[in-house]
């Protein structure tokens, strides 16, 4: 079983930046795909980012909205992944959850694909 927990949300005005991160419990951290979405009322829960990791380094995947603006990075050591966002619009407003696969087959934004999930973290972004 694994624990995810998010952390670094909050309210920000337009331009600004948040770090959240998600410590994960469990001794096989690195075993896994941990990616972030975001979800909105009303809407489904969406794929923004995610980061695998291999003997060989790291594989980050990126959704096309978020090009560029956001970074994913994960600390094996510390059962830790990153999400740094920056210039942040108020589009970007939504509940962040971290979210933790073990599977490498299927696509990588599919939400379905992961195992675990945090509760959520509420970023904010005013203009």
């Amino acid at each position: 079983q694994v624990q995810l927990v998010e952390s670094g949300g909050g309210l920000v005005q337009a331009g600004g930046s948040l770090r959240l991160s998600c410590a994960s419990s469990g001794r096989t951290f690195r075993s896994y795909t941990m990616g972030w979405f975001r979800q909105t009322p009303g809407k489904e829960r969406e794929f923004v980012v995610a980061i695998s990791w291999s003997g060989s380094g790291t594989n980050t995947y990126y959704a096309d909205s978020v090009k560029g603006q956001f970074t994913i990075s994960r600390d094996n050591a510390k059962n830790t992944v990153y999400l740094q966002m920056n210039s942040l619009k108020p589009e970007d407003t939504g509940v962040y959850y971290c979210a933790a696969r073990y599977s490498t087959t299927g696509p990588i934004h599919d939400a379905l694909r992961y195992d675990y999930w945090g509760q959520g973290t509420q970023v904010t972004v005013s203009s």
